[in-house]
């Protein structure tokens, strides 16, 4: 392990860094950097195209490729000399203003240009496009890639087992069967809905000024038409522009956002949950890899250990959301500073989430379904097929069909004899006769098989 995993205070950058390299460039204080210096250079090419900013010649040739390589291919060389700067300016936002100065220079078009860096902003008109912008990519780049993975496994698991008959366990009691391919439908339409949802949220900025107004820039060029060039600038970046703000955007759409991966998460939660139980009572085996240990005092335990990294993962991710979500939209007046550093967490919350996608990934991989052992459970449990017997009766008018099914299974041991001897003695069509006495625990499973073949 390389020494300074060893003393990363945060196993996102120790333990379990090679999970969360996706989420790097995008997440880290590299990542707003260069996001920050992306919007900057971006505005000035802005405004260089806009007639009414007359001081700011349209840009040349050159110049437009020297912003864009400043842009484009930003390293972590640049990121450092942006941080050298701001141990002197003791301001991050400044630092990159002072960075774009320097790397263009001051010669010919650079001269025009050098004042107009920065024109206009408030540090949060960066900083809140800069974390959209972050968010954006992680979330299309990153976060759903991973789901579409981890869907496309549960999809593959939901065909192979959708006749595989299973015995439900509500209230975790016996109940009406199922398949195991059905049960695991269900948490594939449901990760996929939520899944939809994260990708369904606005993102959103504003480019207005200190308070929202647009004052500084009304006081230099009070005929141009601010309103639109913010807005379009916004829209320019592939964002929602917002035109009613404080100095800062309120950030409505990041608790969307944090709430909408909070729920995908607590379905993940859920389904962990249910997988550990089936391992539990034996429905899957797990794949044993020859290396690894179990326990470390008892040789025979191959321990469910992805699903509960899963679980353990997606609950300190949702703590961080949860309070991102209740946390940001709220600002003292027209600004106070309590957001900066909680929005500096978006990349550990989200490579929390990668790390337990990435895990029960790994855990559905080791997963076998184990036949006999759902087969043996089905054998034993006759008394499910209470359920049709009465409802059949229902439909012929049978008096009392529940209390009479009731008085004859509960609270005692229910076999197949029992029930069979009881459907021969009712007045119903031989034909429906005869299909309850086909019927049995692993076959009475309805729409199961159907239904777990059957994906949106």
């Amino acid at each position: 392990m390389v020494r300074n995993k060893l003393r990363a205070l945060s196993p996102a950058d120790g333990r379990y860094a090679d999970k969360v390299n996706g989420l790097r460039d995008f997440l880290s204080e590299y990542g707003l950097i260069r996001y920050r210096v992306l919007v900057e250079v971006r505005w000035l090419q802005w405004m260089a195209d806009e007639p009414s900013i007359p001081e700011l010649p349209p840009l040349s040739s050159v110049m437009k490729d020297v912003l864009n390589d400043l842009a484009d291919n930003f390293d972590v060389d640049d990121a450092e000399r942006v941080k050298t700067i701001e141990s002197k300016t003791n301001h991050d936002v400044k630092a990159v203003e002072y960075f774009i100065r320097e790397k263009i220079g001051t010669d010919g078009d650079a001269r025009s240009l050098s004042e107009f860096i920065h024109f206009g902003c408030t540090s949060e008109d960066i900083n809140n496009l800069a974390y959209a912008l972050m968010l954006r990519a992680a979330r299309d780049d990153v976060l759903q890639p991973g789901m579409r993975d981890l869907s496309a496994k549960l999809r593959s698991m939901a065909a192979e087992y959708a006749d595989l008959p299973m015995l439900s366990r509500t209230h975790g009691q016996t109940a009406t069967p199922t398949t195991v391919g059905k049960e695991i439908a269900n948490v594939v339409e449901r990760l996929s809905r939520a899944r939809q949802q994260l990708a369904a949220v606005e993102i959103r900025g504003k480019f207005n000024g200190a308070v929202g107004n647009f004052n500084a820039h009304l006081a230099a060029y009070p005929d141009a038409d601010w309103l639109r060039i913010g807005t379009d600038f916004v829209s320019s970046l592939g964002l929602d522009p917002n035109t009613h703000t404080t100095q800062i955007e309120p950030h409505d759409w990041t608790a969307e956002y944090s709430q909408a991966l909070c729920r995908y998460n607590t379905i993940l939660i859920d389904f962990c949950r249910d997988i550990w139980g089936y391992i539990s009572i034996g429905y899957f085996d797990q794949k044993i890899a020859a290396d690894e240990v179990g326990s470390s005092t008892m040789p025979h335990k191959v321990n469910p250990i992805d699903f509960e990294n899963a679980e353990g993962n997606l609950g300190l991710a949702n703590a961080l959301l949860n309070h991102f979500a209740a946390k940001l939209p709220i600002s003292r007046w027209q600004r106070d500073l309590t957001d900066s550093t909680v929005q500096r967490n978006f990349g550990v919350a989200l490579g929390y989430v990668m790390i337990a996608i990435s895990s029960t990934v790994k855990g559905l991989q080791k997963l076998q379904a184990n036949p006999d052992v759902l087969a043996a459970d089905l054998d034993s449990a006759w008394e499910v097929l209470a359920e049709p017997i009465q409802t059949v009766m229902r439909r012929y008018g049978i008096a009392e069909p529940y209390e009479k099914l009731k008085a004859l299974t509960r609270g005692q041991a229910v076999t197949k004899d029992l029930l069979q001897d009881f459907i021969r003695t009712l007045e119903i069509p031989a034909e429906d006769k005869d299909r309850l006495l086909e019927m049995t625990p692993s076959n009475y499973i309805g729409l199961a098989s159907t239904l777990a073949k059957k994906l949106s």
